[in-house]
């Protein structure tokens, strides 16, 4: 088990991915997961701030990832529906973390996610993955970066996608996304006690693929 958590915008989702090829691991997006869930409730019409009408929609939603052999990054299923690309939009990252905040729809994707894991050699992408989700995996890494480097690789993102976007704009909603994960009280975002910090904030997706490739080879002693 790899376990990497950090704040939106570290490049989490992207080198996990990549790790997983690398070494030969299932990778398991736990994100995207929460991202399905926030989709069930908006749709539902549900508003976000009634916690227990939220917890219900998501309780009754089916979230699925289904692996693709062509590639690490699966499918993500809401009610057999595929939404892999609908999770990605400006209104879905704008309520994900209230979403994600509710203890119920916490405690429904924890025990999904471990589901899927198994006793697999998997890597994990999250923000409480080496502190509530597996507390036990062999590595831990938080990747971390500082707000305007996120936000520009953000911003980079949505460009490339297609997404109308403003570099301010993606800053405030950075900031304000990292206050609601750091403060909320379920599972907030913290590293591990454990857990290796990793800076991006001056690297390439590259280098920061090479550390974790070295790291995994010293500490659990599997190799590319």
């Amino acid at each position: 088990m790899i376990a990497i958590d950090g704040p939106a915008g570290t490049g989490k989702s992207s080198v996990s991915r990549l790790l997983a090829q690398r070494v030969g691991a299932h990778y398991l997006d736990t994100g995207a997961m929460y991202r399905a869930a926030t989709l069930a409730v908006l749709r539902s019409g549900v508003g976000v701030e009634d916690a227990d009408a939220m917890a219900r929609v998501v309780d009754d939603a089916e979230v699925e990832l289904v692996e693709r052999e062509e590639s690490a990054a699966a499918v993500v299923l809401l009610d057999g529906e595929d939404v892999s690309d609908a999770i990605r939009e400006a209104e879905v990252t704008a309520n994900v973390s209230a979403v994600s905040a509710n203890p119920a729809v916490r405690a429904k994707l924890v025990e999904l996610q471990r589901r899927l894991a198994g006793d697999r050699f998997v890597v994990v992408e999250g923000r409480d993955i080496g502190t509530v989700v597996f507390p036990a995996a062999e590595l831990k890494v938080y990747l971390t970066a500082t707000p305007e480097a996120r936000a520009a690789r953000r911003l980079r993102q949505d460009t490339a996608a297609g997404r109308d976007a403003d570099y301010d704009a993606v800053l405030a909603s950075v900031n304000r996304r990292d206050h609601l994960d750091t403060t909320r009280e379920a599972s907030p975002l913290r590293p591990a006690d454990d857990a290796v910090i990793f800076d991006t904030s001056e690297l390439t997706l590259p280098q920061v693929l090479d550390g974790l490739i070295t790291l995994t080879e010293k500490r659990i002693g599997v190799k590319q």
